[in-house]
C-alpha cells in the first residue's frame, strides 16, 4: 500500500554527489525502489563501486566523475542526462564541504569555494534540471541537503553556514515560482551525521584531541546534545529522501525538514549531567566538576 502511494518505481533521479558516503546510501536507497539514476561525483573509484552496486540491483545508471566546483564539469554531466535519460523527475544535491576557520581568517578563494560548493552549484543544477522535469508534464521534486547551521549562528563555519542559509531561502522562492507546475522544491538539514567530511573539517589538532576521547565518554556526550540520545543513521537520511521524492509528501513544497534527533528543537538547550537537566548554561551540579580547581586562564 505504501510503494503505490510513493509511486516511486520507474522513475528516473539525478544526484549530484551520489557516488560516496551518505550520497552513495541516498543512491541505493532510491535504486531499492525502483528509480533509475544519473549520478555524478568528485570521487572516482566510489563512484565506481556505487555503479556496479546499482546495475546489480537491475535499474539503469548513468555515473559520471564530476566535481560541482567546476562548472563545466556540471554541465557536461547535465548535457549526458538530457541525451541519455528519457525523463527526469526527481533531483538530489548531496555535493557539500565545510571547512572550521574564523572568517577574518579566510580569504577571497576559499569563501568562493565554499559558496560554490554549498550553494551555487545549486542554481546550475535547477537551472538545467527545471525544464527536463517540466518536458515531462508530471511534476518532480527537488531536494536539497543543507545543514542545521543554516539556523543558527555557527562559529566559526560562517561562509558555510552562509551559503545554506542562502540555498535554504533560495529554495522557498524557487518553490513557490514552481509550484504551479508539480515541480516541488525541499531542503533536508541534518545536524550531526555519520559522514567523514564533518571530521575532517575540524582541523587535525582537534581531531587527535577527539581521538584521546574513549568511546563511551564520547557516546555520553551526544546523549547531552541529541534528545534522542543519538544521531540519525544513514538509513534515517535516505527515509527522509525516499518520503519527499515520493508522492506522499506531494503537497509539501518550500519547507525544511530536520533530520537531527531533536537537535533543531533543543536550539541550545543541553542535557547537562550530575542532575542539572535540560538548560542553556549547566548549574552547580556539573559546573562543580568542570571547574573543580576553578576556573582555568583562557
Amino acid at each position: 500500500m505504501l510503494d503505490e502511494r510513493a509511486g516511486l518505481a520507474g522513475k528516473t533521479a539525478v544526484i549530484l554527489g551520489g557516488g560516496d558516503g551518505i550520497g552513495r546510501h541516498v543512491s541505493l536507497a532510491l535504486a531499492e525502489a525502483g528509480i533509475d539514476l544519473a549520478i555524478c561525483d568528485n570521487a572516482t573509484g566510489p563512484l565506481a563501486e556505487t555503479e556496479q552496486q546499482i546495475k546489480a540491483m537491475g535499474r539503469k545508471v548513468l555515473a559520471m566523475e564530476a566535481d560541482v566546483l567546476d562548472e563545466a564539469a556540471q554541465e557536461r554531466f547535465y548535457d549526458a542526462v538530457t541525451a541519455q535519460c528519457d525523463r527526469l523527475d526527481i533531483v538530489i544535491h548531496m555535493a557539500g564541504s565545510v571547512r572550521r576557520g574564523f572568517f577574518v581568517e579566510s580569504t577571497k578563494e576559499s569563501n568562493a569555494r565554499d559558496i560554490r560548493y554549498n550553494w551555487g552549484y545549486m542554481l546550475d543544477s535547477v537551472r538545467r534540471a527545471a525544464p527536463l522535469i517540466r518536458k515531462g508534464g508530471r511534476g518532480g521534486s527537488i531536494i536539497s541537503f543543507t545543514t542545521i547551521e543554516a539556523h543558527r549562528g555557527a562559529a566559526g563555519f560562517a561562509t558555510y553556514a552562509g551559503a545554506k542559509a542562502a540555498a535554504t531561502n533560495w529554495t522557498k522562492a524557487v518553490a513557490v515560482e514552481l509550484a504551479h507546475e508539480g515541480i516541488r522544491m525541499n531542503t533536508i538539514a541534518p545536524d550531526t551525521t555519520p559522514s567523514a567530511n564533518p571530521r575532517k573539517s575540524l582541523g587535525q589538532e582537534t581531531l587527535d584531541a577527539f581521538a584521546k576521547i574513549p568511546p563511551e565518554v564520547a557516546a555520553e556526550a551526544y546523549k547531552m546534545y541529541i534528545p534522542q540520545k543519538k544521531s540519525p543513521s544513514r538509513d534515517d537520511l535516505a527515509n527522509a529522501v525516499l518520503f519527499l521524492a515520493s508522492d506522499l509528501s506531494k503537497s509539501i513544497t518550500g519547507t525544511t525538514l530536520h533530520v537531527d534527533g531533536g537537535t533543531s528543537a533543543s536550539a541550545g538547550f543541553i542535557d547537562w549531567p550530575f542532575g542539572d537537566g535540560w538548560l542553556p548554561a549547566p548549574l552547580a551540579g556539573t559546573m562543580s566538576r568542570l571547574f573543580r580547581d576553578g576556573p582555568q586562564p583562557a
